[in-house]
């Protein structure tokens, strides 16, 4: 009897450690994804062949974007990353008639020529946006150095870009005495769903710990 006692908590506890492992596994495999655009190849441009160093269109469509995920591109200074929700400004590979609330341009903060940087950009709106380089007056982006994706829900935004904008101005009233402090508009931050909850180890800890004092034999 005291043999399959004991075979029966050694069954336990290593499904109980297979629990956590994959749990911990499935929770970490769904986090936030940063996302290297173009893979190995970089966001660059081939002058000589007028070539894109990737399709980064067929690069795209292999991938799965969602808010909170990071786009990283791998570039220099020789070229530029604009961030558009505009699908006439993407195809026209031009910022020239774009609104600055729909088309955004991504600086590295360098002037030199040919300076190696990267710049990260955030996905912090679902549904389809545009990305290209309007270098030379748009020419790589003609030539392939553009893409399109969707992005998805997913986990949600984390807190870190999940800021509530700052609380409109209110007209204190006119019947505010003088020396009275006028009233102040608070408006909390809206639950972030940006995170997942993993395994609830307090419980796992509890479990683990019952089973070793069931097991427990018995002293002498």
């Amino acid at each position: 009897m005291a043999t399959k006692t004991k075979a029966l908590c050694v069954v336990l506890l290593a499904i109980m450690i297979n629990v956590a492992s994959t749990a911990a596994a499935d929770t970490a495999a769904a986090g936030y994804i940063n996302h290297t655009v173009g893979g190995a190849a970089g966001w660059s441009f081939d002058t000589t062949t007028s070539k894109s160093s990737a399709d980064y269109s067929a690069w795209a469509a292999k991938q799965t974007f969602n808010l909170g995920d990071y786009l990283m591109f791998n570039t220099n200074s020789n070229q530029t990353v604009i961030q558009t929700y505009n699908e006439t400004t993407y195809r026209n590979c031009s910022m020239d008639d774009a609104l600055d609330t729909d088309t955004f341009q991504y600086e590295g903060g360098s002037n030199s020529f040919g300076k190696p940087l990267t710049i990260a950009v955030p996905l912090t709106i679902e549904g389809p946006q545009f990305y290209f380089s309007d270098a030379d007056d748009g020419f790589p982006c003609l030539h392939g150095m553009a893409f399109e994706i969707k992005v998805g829900h997913g986990l949600g935004l984390p807190p870190n870009l999940n800021q509530p904008p700052p609380p409109p101005y209110v007209e204190p009233p006119s019947t505010v005495e003088e020396g009275q402090s006028p009233p102040v508009t608070i408006i909390s931050s809206p639950p972030s769903d940006g995170t997942r909850n993993g395994v609830h180890f307090p419980l796992m800890v509890l479990m683990v710990s019952l089973v070793l004092y069931l097991c427990e034999e018995p002293s002498s």
